[in-house]
């Protein structure tokens, strides 16, 4: 705002003040100063909104959008005054109003280019493609400029993509655009590249691919040159579509004679020669094989076109490419898959892969290079290819503990692939205890070996051995899973924090340490490691499940709101920088990006992650603060939650997880498959339903206590609280349905998969725990009856004794059920058991779940109540009149819940404070771990004082929310 050039009206020389103290966030002053000049210059529209702009920033909304209404209806035509109202509407979240406000100003000054361009990126903000089509056209007729132009066609391309029917895009719009730029073709007027672009992108929509292939090849095409080989890209993208395979075959033969290492050309120039040996084609007997020139029709030929290229390579003083060299694996995967006897043309696949190995072993590609081949070897052949690679490995003498070691970093880099692809062929899986352990001690003497060759690294920079400190992790995670030997997870642990003390920016062993502490329960170290991982834009989205699934479930319910609003300031932030980045687009010509920015934002809004976390941080909002600072009712209100409307796109839910973000050699066998995805994915939905299901059921269980008793049914309907009834119900019903899909879900994948996913696939959630703890069940009896305690206030407490004892049988059922989850939560939580450390983390998940389940049994009672006072105070005038009447059930079952409740959190409090004494008095330090050095003993012992430190705040900040909850409790009278 600050950076406005020297102007003489006297007007800018008065704001100035106010636009400085904005600028430097100095909100009040800016008040008080607009104060100031609106009292000398009452007609100083600008001041008044620069007051606006101040109001919003220090939180008085309504003040400020009051004042600027005041502003806005008068239609002011000066610049100031639009920018001004143009920043505070961005600021309220209401780009819609900023249309209206141009809208007026080019009533009033029509041949105004800025206001009309202004119009026009104000429309784009808000997305209505058929207005700036129109100002677009406007401005082209005010201002006859190519770009104003082109504004229009692409608006009409986005009405074209944004349409519902398919129909009108194809027979409307797109043919509307595509006339549109065949006039400025034919009056020869088209200048700029995004012109033959945004030709190109509708052609392609409308399926033309001859006439998109014809501008491409044509004088329009020349105009292509931001992009290296953007022409040929499109024409091999055209012909594959037109299925012309042997125009598609010349071109990626004749590009890679260019450039033999652009491996994109490779998958065209193989699929092209099988889809020709599929059509039996064969050249023309006289002239050009096709318009691209000459096709390779038979293996033979690809066979020796491959060949020549490596010959190439391997006659080349230079450092030889490694595109040829993957080609030929490639061909020889692709021929075996074809089952062509060709195959042997090519060689042995063994001698290949060595051959590779000895290249370019010396590169950190070389293993994902080989590791997409490896299923070329037969079983047998496995150790005598290991065995053959490390004949090529240069190591030194062995030392006094019978290793040897590298001297260089490329010796390093070669043994390193070899380790790698050792694993991934399921060597170091076969081994046996002992063996894996004897890997463990060779794998860790590599990696403090090489220590040596990053000495003068910077922090920011990895060390050259890091992938052997992972790959024992791994090996270590191995013993623990396979045994249950909790001892290999505090090794494992110790070892990667020495990892991260020597290499602090190697975000695989952040990730891997994030992982494993989640899986002991102890989330207070997670927020550090996930911080310093630094996650930037989309990836709060594909990483960020790995903080927000374990938080809340153990205990760390401030870490939890944290994270939560991580995520979601990044997923709200996306909304408003999108339209930025699109008018950005419109500016500079870069007509192809506006639909990826829009399917990236959709991409955003439909993702279960963005849906996860807004359920979970309302819920969480819900337990930490319904009825301790607010009202059920006020906090549900704060929220602008509403029972009736489900905000979650269910049927476009997009799963945005990168679930391959950890490093891993493991086997194909134990890899994530395509049935483990679609699992999880199952099972988050599930899972999700049903806290959205809840957290709805809050909402309406607060519309109900919220609602003033009606007891004429008629009257009742008027009010709207029939019909919050029917809504309760109908949620009920959704829920107890839901409940029943997901005992069937988890039992399904009980015995679908006796094992979960693997280790480092997607964390499992917490459906099957919450099942088996009752949880679920608890709760939906609880939400269940709110219902009949409507039925109560209905019939009133005389003629309804059969139903008065039904809810005196559900108070009872509820205290029985709560019982039963505290139970499970009952052990150690850390113990030592002779000499060795144990953990069991399933209990403090169990206790948030007793928390969470005694908050919503609290918030039904607490509605019980306000349905029981205004029956109970009618009663006792009726019990002045009647002297015998006795107490009804349900108002002694009422004082019995709430007793039982306070017994209930009176038991959880003590056993969490025993919990603490027990862990707090497990001494460490006295620890004493076998067979290592002092430096391992010392980060292995760091590693359990932070599960130890963990473990106390998680029961903590329990433990406070469950004190804060008995107060209440004692407050619940009638």
């Amino acid at each position: 705002m600050a950076a406005r050039g020297h102007v003489q009206d006297p007007n800018d020389r008065r704001l100035r003040p106010i636009y400085d103290y904005l600028d430097n966030g100095n909100n009040k002053m800016a008040i008080q100063q607009a104060d100031k000049l609106l009292k000398k210059h009452k007609d100083l529209h600008c001041a008044k909104v620069l007051k606006a702009i101040g109001l919003q920033r220090t939180g008085k909304q309504d003040e400020a959008f009051t004042l600027a209404q005041e502003v806005a209806t008068l239609e002011p035509t000066d610049d100031n005054s639009l920018q001004a109202l143009t920043i505070l509407y961005r600021e309220m979240h209401r780009p819609e109003l900023v249309t209206k406000l141009y809208e007026a100003a080019v009533k009033k000054v029509p041949l105004s280019e800025e206001y009309h361009s202004h119009l026009f990126m104000a429309y784009a903000r808000v997305g209505e493609y058929k207005k700036m089509q129109q100002a677009g056209m406007a401005l082209y007729k005010i201002v006859p400029k190519n770009p104003y132009y082109f504004w229009s066609v692409m608006s009409l391309v986005m009405q074209a993509i944004s349409a519902q029917d398919e129909k009108l895009a194809q027979t409307m719009f797109l043919p509307l655009a595509e006339r549109m730029v065949e006039k400025m073709v034919k009056e020869e007027k088209i200048e700029a590249e995004a012109e033959v672009q945004l030709y190109f992108m509708i052609l392609e929509r409308l399926g033309k691919c001859v006439e998109a292939l014809n501008v491409i090849r044509g004088p329009l095409g020349e105009k292509l040159t931001s992009e290296l080989q953007s022409r040929e890209n499109k024409c091999m993208m055209l012909y594959q579509r037109l299925q012309r395979w042997p125009e598609c075959n010349a071109l990626a033969h004749k590009l890679l004679l260019k450039n033999p290492d652009d491996w994109q050309f490779y998958p065209c120039y193989f699929d092209s020669l099988f889809h020709l040996m599929d059509q039996a084609w064969s050249p023309p007997e006289e002239g050009e094989h096709c318009s691209e020139g000459s096709v390779h029709h038979t293996v033979a030929e690809v066979v020796r076109f491959v060949e020549e290229r490596i010959k190439g390579e391997d006659g080349k003083e230079s450092r030889s490419l490694r595109g040829p060299y993957l080609a030929r694996m490639e061909l020889m995967h692709r021929l075996r898959e074809r089952g062509c006897p060709e195959e042997s043309l090519l060689g042995d696949p063994l001698e290949l892969m060595v051959q590779f190995f000895k290249k370019f072993g010396d590169k950190p590609c070389c293993i994902t290079d080989l590791k997409i081949y490896l299923h070329l070897l037969s079983p047998e052949q496995h150790v005598q290819f290991v065995n053959r690679l490390s004949e090529a490995v240069p190591l030194g003498e062995q030392g006094e503990d019978g290793f040897a070691f590298p001297e260089d970093t490329k010796a390093l880099q070669r043994h390193l692939c070899v380790c790698q692809l050792s694993r991934a062929l399921g060597l170091h899986h076969s081994l046996n205890v002992d063996g894996k352990l004897l890997l463990i001690t060779e794998l860790k003497a590599h990696y403090r070996h090489g220590l040596k060759f990053g000495a003068t690294a910077l922090k920011t920079e990895l060390q050259f051995s890091d992938m052997y400190c992972l790959m024992a992790a791994h090996v270590y995670v191995d013993l623990w899973t396979d045994t249950g030997d909790e001892a290999m997870v505090w090794q494992c642990l110790g070892l990667l924090q020495e990892g991260l003390s020597h290499s602090p920016s190697n975000a695989q062993f952040k990730l891997l340490l994030l992982l494993l502490y989640c899986h002991l329960g102890a989330f207070e170290p997670v927020v550090d490691l996930y911080s310093s991982l630094d996650a930037k834009h989309i990836q709060h989205d594909t990483i960020g499940f790995l903080l927000t699934r374990y938080a809340e479930s153990l205990g760390q319910f401030a870490a939890a709101s944290q994270s939560c609003n991580f995520s979601l300031r990044f997923f709200h932030s996306n909304q408003k920088d999108t339209s930025e980045y699109i008018i950005q687009a419109y500016k500079y010509g870069a007509f192809e990006k506006i639909p990826e920015f829009i399917a990236l934002r959709n991409r955003l809004n439909q993702s279960l992650h963005f849906a996860q976390v807004r359920t979970e941080r309302m819920l969480l909002d819900l337990f930490l603060e319904a009825d301790i600072v607010l009202s059920l009712e006020e906090s549900v209100k704060a929220m602008s939650l509403s029972a009736e409307e489900d905000d979650i796109p269910w049927d476009s839910m997009r799963d945005n997880r990168d679930l391959s973000v950890f490093t891993s050699w493991d086997p194909k066998e134990r890899q994530l498959t395509d049935e483990h995805r679609r699992r999880s994915l199952e099972e988050e939905c599930v899972w999700l339903r049903i806290r959205s299901l809840t957290l709805r059921l809050l909402a309406s269980l607060a519309a109900l206590g919220h609602t003033p008793s009606q007891h004429n049914s008629e009257i009742t309907n008027e009010n709207g609280v029939g019909d919050k009834t029917s809504v309760h119900s109908s949620l009920l019903s959704l829920l107890h349905q839901t409940l029943q899909n997901a005992a069937l879900t988890a039992e399904k994948h009980a015995q679908v998969c006796k094992q979960t996913y693997p280790f480092l696939g997607p964390p499992p959630t917490r459906l099957a725990l919450a099942l088996s703890s009752g949880s679920c069940q608890c709760q939906a009896a609880a939400l269940q009856l709110s219902v009949h305690l409507q039925e109560l206030e209905t019939a009133g407490l005389d003629e309804s004794s059969e139903l008065q004892n039904q809810i005196c049988n559900g108070f009872k059922s509820l205290v029985v059920q709560l019982q039963e989850i505290l139970n499970k939560c009952k052990g150690d939580l850390l113990e030592m058991k002779e000499t060795k450390l144990k953990t069991q983390p399933t209990l403090l998940e169990n206790l948030v779940f007793f928390v969470e389940t005694a908050c919503v049994v609290f918030w039904v009672a607490s509605y019980c109540g306000k349905i029981l006072r205004p029956l109970k105070s009618s009663l006792q005038k009726k019990k002045k009149k009647k002297k015998d009447a006795n107490t009804p059930a349900v108002l002694c079952g009422f004082q019995e819940l709430t007793g039982s409740l306070q017994d209930l959190l009176a038991q959880a409090v003590e056993h969490i404070k025993g919990q603490e004494t027990s862990i707090t008095a497990l001494k460490l330090a006295t620890l004493t771990l076998e067979g290592h050095t002092q430096e391992e003993e010392a980060f292995t012992k760091a590693a359990m004082d932070k599960v130890q430190s963990s473990y106390l705040r998680s029961l903590q900040e329990v433990g406070d929310l469950l004190k804060k909850r008995a107060e209440t409790i004692k407050n619940l009278k009638i």
